[in-house]
């Protein structure tokens, strides 16, 4: 529906957007709306925190699609640039703007910033409205008896169902009574108006992938309950299936809410076998919450070891593994097949970013933040929450994690989660040729097999890079060997 932009007669309200690129279930923008008063609709470009590379794409698709929705019902999403509590305040007070909404963030960088432009605001005079939108709970909100954070997924998932269901979900405004940019704000966003950043290299293939509107996002969503949510516990691990999801790079930039998600997986549980399912898909919806809880009260959690006794171990320091790991050229086929899809596409099965995650820093011994920061710059749904906690919980170095010891070796996952080698042979064509039983395990090839397929190991396909089973001893000494665990006796 559309709506023509009226002079205010009275003050007008600002809703700030950030990372929440969407018009339902959106509290703040219903928030302004429910008051009456014209609604100014903006967001801040701040060149020192924007994101780049995958993320940096995704993210500025997500705002122009809103600012289209938007511009369909006669509004604007006015763009302002710099600092943003000092151009918040600036914009606020240029436009007569009485009251700000916004949605809470709770990365480090977004709370600092949050705390000082509402201080700045109310000094002023402007109320401030924010509102939980991100999550399925606010990070605060479920703690243990003792009244400190959980530190065990199990126990706060119990913690969290015992909550009941989240709140419900908001329809979008079926009016928006956009508000005139008033003269003497127009100044501020004149020359505000961001770029798109292009693409990582070699990731063309994302633009195809990763359709980017609100309506493509219920889109996918449609998709996985009506195909996939029946198989979810069957196949979500298999990569040559792909029933996963897909919603990640959507709840990233807030073109669905967790909330939105959760209650059309909830929805559609009407038998015993799909209730069991969709429990097991919620589950992974928590654990995004985890993740955030953990940032919240960590927020080092990007670069800190959580456990500090992994501050000694020696990691090593060879450019040319992490090279060969970060381009797909290991010599295993699974961990190459997913680095390729990541490179092409700007996103990875979840089941293999474990195990290239696993191998990267168990069987290469190379320090997680390295792959933390590969993923970080190459996902399109590079969250900063998900991304730290599962990079510290494959290492084993954060709360919850996976033991050390634990480590995945990538041909037994590759043959069990992969079985025909459909997935690798989508993103390692060099080993298309290869017969099912050595798909896994290339350099196992005869001469006589070699010639008839014309592949040349080591040539057509890298030899792996490390020995599986000295790796693993290595890797296993190094932890036995940590001084906070030799002290313990542990």
């Amino acid at each position: 529906m559309s709506a023509e932009k009226t002079r205010p007669s009275v003050s007008p309200v600002l809703v700030l957007f950030r990372d929440d690129f969407r018009l339902a279930d959106h509290p703040a923008l219903s928030g302004a709306c429910a008051t009456g008063q014209p609604v100014l609709c903006a967001f801040v470009h701040d060149p020192e925190t924007t994101c780049g590379d995958a993320i940096g794409w995704w993210l500025a698709k997500a705002r122009i699609a809103l600012e289209n929705a938007l511009s369909e019902q006669g509004g604007t999403l006015h763009p302002l640039s710099g600092n943003p509590p000092d151009s918040v305040a600036a914009f606020v007070k240029a436009a007569g703007i009485e009251s700000v909404f916004w949605n809470r963030r709770y990365d480090p960088t977004g709370k600092a910033q949050d705390t000082a432009l509402k201080a700045h605001l109310e000094q002023q005079g402007v109320s401030v409205h924010s509102s939980a939108a991100r999550l399925l709970h606010e990070p605060w909100t479920i703690r243990t008896g003792a009244g400190t954070p959980y530190r065990v997924f199990t126990a706060w998932w119990k913690a969290a169902r015992a909550m009941g269901e989240p709140g419900r979900c908001l329809p979008a405004p079926q009016h928006i009574p956009f508000a005139a940019l008033p003269k003497a704000a127009q100044a501020l966003t004149a020359h505000a108006v961001p770029s798109v950043p292009p693409l990582p290299e070699g990731a063309d293939a994302a633009e195809a992938d990763w359709p980017c509107t609100e309506a493509d996002a219920q889109e996918v969503l449609a998709t996985f309950v009506d195909d996939n949510l029946a198989h979810y516990i069957q196949e979500h691990d298999r990569p040559d299936k792909d029933t996963t999801s897909r919603l990640s790079p959507y709840l990233r930039a807030g073109l669905l809410s967790a909330r939105q998600v959760w209650h059309a997986v909830r929805a559609a549980a009407t038998t015993p076998a799909l209730a069991e399912n969709a429990e097991k898909f919620l589950s992974e919806l928590g654990w995004r919450d985890f993740a955030w809880m953990q940032l919240f009260y960590e927020p080092d959690l990007a670069w800190r070891n959580l456990r500090p006794e992994f501050d000694h171990m020696p990691w090593q320091k060879s450019p040319a593994l992490l090279a060969a790991w970060q381009q797909g050229q290991t010599g295993y086929p699974l961990v190459d097949a997913g680095m390729r899809q990541l490179y092409a596409t700007g996103w990875m099965h979840n089941r293999v970013r474990m195990v290239v995650a696993s191998f990267l820093t168990k069987h290469l011994l190379t320090d997680w933040r390295e792959g933390e920061q590969w993923f970080q710059a190459r996902l399109v749904d590079a969250d900063p929450a998900q991304n730290a906690m599962n990079w510290q919980w494959c290492a084993g170095t954060g709360i919850d994690a996976s033991p050390w010891f634990r480590i995945f070796n990538p041909v037994g996952q590759s043959e069990k989660f992969d079985p025909t080698g459909a997935y690798i042979r989508t993103w390692v064509p060099e080993l298309r040729q290869m017969p099912d039983k050595l798909i896994h395990t290339p350099w196992k090839a005869d001469a006589t097999l070699c010639r008839q397929i014309g592949f040349t190991p080591g040539k057509s396909y890298p030899n792996p890079i490390v020995d599986l089973k000295l790796a693993r001893g290595i890797a296993l000494e190094c932890w036995k060997n940590l001084p906070a665990r030799k002290e313990s006796g542990g």
